[in-house]
């Protein structure tokens, strides 16, 4: 395994490698890895000859400072975590002025409507910051496949965006949410969980079941209210948003259109930490 904390060394390694007709992967993290990232790194080695594992706390796309402070930070234990999946990966851990210079500020992005809902709504500004790294990452790597796992389903839209907008080569390849035994998607956040709020939090994943069977038969808004008063008699989570969206425009759904396909968003907090869950609801 090869650890980059520098990207002009990354990049005449990488160039090195793609010179010998090598197939590029990069699987972007903020760290803290757990078994969704590795099935992530799994695909991407399935898939390519070499792969580039980033590991940054990107502070641009935080809009609360607290949250940006508490975010877990594990880089030794995540290169051990990585040393065990596969000796053919590439760690790239750089600090924020490798990558921002002196201003570590965003970019602002027009991804035609795709920010301003859901996560964008309540984060202000979140997108801009990934758009930023994101490009970032895809100049200095140049990768030819890039992997995003589906529990953030609104960032791997962005960023498909992303690359039509730029016209970057980079294919985006979107793996499914891995989940823990209880149904709960997994998450660096959910080290954070205290055991009991960790068992609770079960509910956000047994509620966008439930929602997927009800919307076989009931409409999007009926769903959506019964959701909310779900969440209103929970004791433990608090909703902050729920919402079923087409999943290629991210439109809210009003009424079902034939051919069109649905998945339910869903934000909640478990304690004073946010969970995020998403579920196809059609397809």
């Amino acid at each position: 395994m090869q650890i980059f904390k520098e990207k002009q060394p990354l990049i005449a390694t990488l160039q090195s490698y793609k010179s010998t007709g090598n197939t590029l992967g990069l699987v972007p993290t903020m760290g803290a890895l757990h078994q969704g990232h590795l099935s992530l790194v799994k695909q991407a080695l399935q898939e390519c000859e070499i792969v580039v594992v980033s590991i940054f706390v990107n502070p641009t796309q935080f809009d609360n400072p607290n949250d940006l402070e508490k975010y877990p930070r594990t880089l030794e234990q995540d290169i051990n975590l990585l040393k065990q999946a596969h000796d053919n990966i590439i760690v790239f851990a750089p600090n924020a002025s490798e990558l921002y210079g002196d201003k570590v500020i965003s970019e602002q992005f027009d991804f035609q409507g795709l920010e301003n809902v859901m996560e964008g709504k309540y984060r202000n500004g979140h997108f801009d910051g990934v758009g930023t790294i994101i490009k970032l990452f895809f100049t200095i790597i140049e990768p030819d496949k890039a992997f995003f796992g589906e529990k953030d389903f609104q960032q791997l839209q962005i960023i498909r965006k992303l690359t039509e907008i730029l016209e970057l080569p980079v294919e985006i390849v979107g793996c499914p949410i891995e989940r823990e035994e209880s149904g709960l998607a997994r998450s660096s956040r959910n080290e954070r969980l205290s055991s009991l709020s960790r068992e609770k939090a079960a509910f956000i994943y047994n509620t966008l079941l439930k929602s997927r069977e009800l919307f076989g038969t009931k409409s999007a808004d009926y769903v959506t209210q019964w959701v909310i008063d779900e969440f209103k008699n929970h004791p433990f989570l608090e909703l902050e948003y729920f919402e079923i969206a087409d999943t290629r425009t991210l439109k809210k759904a009003n009424r079902k259109q034939k051919g069109a396909n649905y998945r339910a968003f869903i934000a909640a907090y478990a304690d004073d930490i946010r969970l995020i869950d998403n579920m196809p609801l059609n397809n």
